[in-house]
């Protein structure tokens, strides 16, 4: 066979279908490992293959796609990483033998990097690292990196792929139907940016059916002079009996891959749902055709050859290249000026002492005598009301919340936000629509896993976590959404981070924090605080990050109250002696008195180090909370 890029310059190639639906079809479901397939039945996978060979694809893709660390982890197979994907191309080389290249297939990590998520961009490239040199030491001829959705990830990819290999790279996205990526990004930006990381051939695979994917492909073709690969799903699937069926037909699918050619495609294939006899009928569609357009010309790009179209048009105009950064947009927005956000952004920022206090979200759908509190609070000179992100039950949200209290209350609050039961496209519009109904000042958290007592089909989602948010934000705060598109006038939040100064590990809740000081958190509010020497110890550690921290004050209601947060509430530390006070007092109306106090003490411990306090208290104990913020007075 001659090498894969003369092929490629030369004429159309058709890729192979769908493996996973294939294998779906013949019994293999999916909460098992596909890949672990190479080892522990190669003769099933063996004769996917052959089917797809026999349909006349000139690229059959190996069973690889999750044989990275991480996915094989989560089956309990990581040890066997190598194995697998040795096994995985040695099955694929057998059935291809010299009808057919091998592309070693990657797909994500199957976990959120960064900005977005906890794993950094450097342990991504590890995960992918070892893949790839497992794929190229067994003998692949090509790389393909197929639907990612975030082009972060997919830069790391690359860049793995190119640390242990100069084959080419076919570097595809997974894209809507508005032609963004799942995560937003438009073609306009990922092509040339996956064009800048090198990779030989840019494609789409996987998410939508061959019209939308024809729409995106002339939006990419437009901006960029690479080759280009497109794989569509058969149709979007149909849920029949219990099954997800792909109903388009075979002769659709190739009357499509004909005028993906005339779009500088190069490379045509299907992926869920697309069966042997569709790759049949667009071999038939497409072998027949010439390469539209000019001749590819090759070109070294990072120790690889990519193909290109033409001259770069912007090599001799002057026009700057697209953007070298998938976080920074290359236009540049001015923020709202922080003194502008918020009352309380003004507050701290002329470094006046803050109060708040906790106002949770009550049951059902009447939020009067929450409100009712709101406004007796602000008569009393409460500066803001925090209102946490619980899910306890059938509770009014706490974004309804806050904006019901700003309406009919006339006081500002801290909406906490958690990432717990949300996507990340489900955040970015939340909190688009929490500042178009005035909400300005946020408390971006994690969130902890719901206790679901009654619900015990409740799910917990986190897509990302606060790191990722904080980014979120950040980035919403420079008039640019997740993907790096512009949206209009940027967010005005006033956004602060939670930091634990009990966490056992504190290096890593530190480590954390940095992250998200870096991504421009502006203030911070602790988890309650029982141990005053645990705050100095993290106080110490955070003061160069400058930023102005508000402490947490719970109020103790009874011994039971303080046991349960000692032993059963992970990331408090209740000392032994405030227990023992607790139970020393021997009725309600004592321990309630001895609350207070543990509570004023800490109050007053507090308050020479810190920009605030905020008061968490029992329900229906504003006369407790104002006596406590008179103590500050």
């Amino acid at each position: 066979m001659q090498p894969f890029i003369d092929a490629l310059a030369s004429r159309v190639l058709v890729c192979d279908g769908a493996m996973g639906t294939m294998l779906y079809t013949r019994g293999v479901f999916i909460n098992k490992s596909f890949d672990a397939l190479n080892l522990t039945d190669p003769d099933l996978v063996a004769r996917v293959h052959q089917e797809y060979v026999s349909a006349g694809a000139d690229l059959v893709e190996t069973n690889t796609f999750g044989a990275n660390r991480i996915k094989l982890g989560s089956f309990g197979i990581a040890e066997s990483l190598a194995a697998i994907n040795a096994a995985g191309v040695a099955i694929t080389r057998r059935v291809a033998a010299d009808r057919a290249y091998v592309a070693g297939a990657l797909g994500p990590l199957g976990l959120r990097i960064e900005p977005w998520g906890k794993i950094s961009v450097d342990e991504a490239r590890g995960y992918f690292r070892e893949q790839a040199q497992a794929l190229a030491a067994a003998g692949v001829d090509l790389f393909v990196l197929e639907t990612f959705r975030d082009l972060n990830e997919m830069g790391a990819a690359i860049d793995a792929v190119r640390s242990v290999s100069d084959l080419p790279i076919v570097a595809q996205m997974t894209t809507e139907e508005d032609g963004s990526t799942l995560d937003g990004t438009p073609p306009e930006r990922f092509a040339p940016e996956i064009e800048r990381r090198g990779a030989t051939v840019i494609g789409l695979n996987c998410a939508v059916g061959p019209a939308p994917m024809l729409e995106t492909i002339e939006r990419m073709a437009a901006v960029t002079t690479m080759t280009l690969s497109a794989q569509p799903n058969a149709g979007m699937p149909r849920d029949v009996e219990g099954r997800n069926i792909y109903l388009c037909s075979p002769e659709y699918m190739a009357s499509y891959a004909r005028r993906f050619v005339r779009h500088n495609v190069r490379i045509v294939g299907g992926c869920c749902g697309t069966t042997p006899e569709h790759i049949r009928q667009i071999k038939a569609a497409v072998g027949a055709l010439a390469p539209g357009g000019k001749r590819p010309a090759r070109s070294a790009v990072a120790g690889s050859t990519r193909l290109t179209v033409g001259p770069d048009p912007s090599a001799s105009s002057g026009l700057p290249r697209a953007t070298t950064s998938s976080d920074e947009p290359a236009e540049r927005v001015e923020g709202v000026p922080r003194e502008k956000k918020s009352r309380l952004a003004r507050q701290m920022a002329l470094g006046r002492f803050v109060t708040a206090v906790e106002l949770r979200p009550p049951r059902g759908v009447d939020a009067g005598p929450a409100i009712e509190r709101a406004r007796a609070l602000k008569i009393r000179g409460i500066d803001l009301v925090s209102i946490p992100d619980g899910r306890a039950g059938a509770r009014l949200s706490a974004l309804s919340l806050a904006v019901l209290v700003e309406q009919q209350a006339g006081i500002e609050t801290l909406l906490h936000y958690s990432c717990r039961d949300r996507n990340l496209l489900g955040i970015e519009s939340d909190l688009l629509g929490a500042h178009a109904m005035g909400l300005r000042n946020l408390l971006l958290l994690t969130g902890d896993p719901g206790r679901i007592g009654g619900y015990p089909d409740a799910t917990a989602v986190f897509d990302v976590d606060s790191i990722g948010l904080t980014n979120v934000v950040a980035r919403l705060n420079r008039g640019r959404d997740i993907g790096g598109q512009a949206i209009g006038s940027p967010t005005g939040f006033h956004f602060g981070v939670l930091v634990n100064p009990a966490m056992p590990i504190l290096d890593e809740e530190l480590r954390r924090f940095e992250y998200k000081v870096q991504a421009g958190a502006e203030f911070v509010v602790t988890r309650p605080v029982f141990n005053l020497r645990n705050f100095e110890q993290l106080l110490k550690r955070i003061e160069t990050s400058r930023l102005p921290i508000v402490a947490n004050v719970s109020v103790l209601e009874s011994a039971s109250h303080a046991e349960f947060l000692a032993n059963e509430v992970p990331g408090l530390d209740v000392p032994g002696t405030i227990v023992d006070r607790m139970r020393a007092a021997e009725t309600p109306e004592r321990a309630r008195a001895e609350g207070l106090a543990i509570a004023h003490e800490l109050i007053l411990g507090l308050k020479p180090m810190v920009a605030g306090l905020q008061l968490g208290m029992p329900a229906r104990s504003d006369d407790v909370a104002l006596v406590l913020l008179d103590d500050l007075r």
